[in-house]
């Protein structure tokens, strides 16, 4: 009985403890980033509240999936991946590229299905 009591008062100190703790941020994406891709978001989409709200959404779910250190890479091969010819061949053809565009590609996926 006293067992029982103390693993209940123990268990309400942890989650009033829990509650009291600053949230962690949920992802290490810097503000601008996650800024930048709303922004692009709502000029594809809309620009209302709505998109607002879903593209924020978006950001978070693929911030939950992917790293920024990840992201970052992705987002790099993508853009540079444009380059026509040769040079912009390496970014499009080799395997870290196919492999960090891919995995950015399953996130932004689960975030249309989550958020859109």
């Amino acid at each position: 009985m006293v067992t029982r009591k103390f693993t209940k008062l123990a268990l309400l100190a942890t989650a009033a403890i829990a509650c009291s703790l600053p949230a962690k941020a949920a992802s290490d994406y810097p503000t601008s980033t996650l800024a930048e891709y709303v922004y692009g978001c709502m000029k594809a989409n809309g620009e209302n509240r709505d998109m607002l709200q879903r593209c924020s959404c978006s950001i978070d779910v693929i911030a939950s999936i992917v790293s920024y250190p990840r992201y970052e890479a992705a987002e790099t091969f993508k853009q540079m991946g444009l380059v026509s010819g040769e040079n912009g061949a390496l970014f499009r053809e080799s395997a870290p590229a196919k492999a960090a565009t891919a995995e950015l590609k399953r996130a932004q996926a689960e975030a249309d299905i989550r958020c859109f």
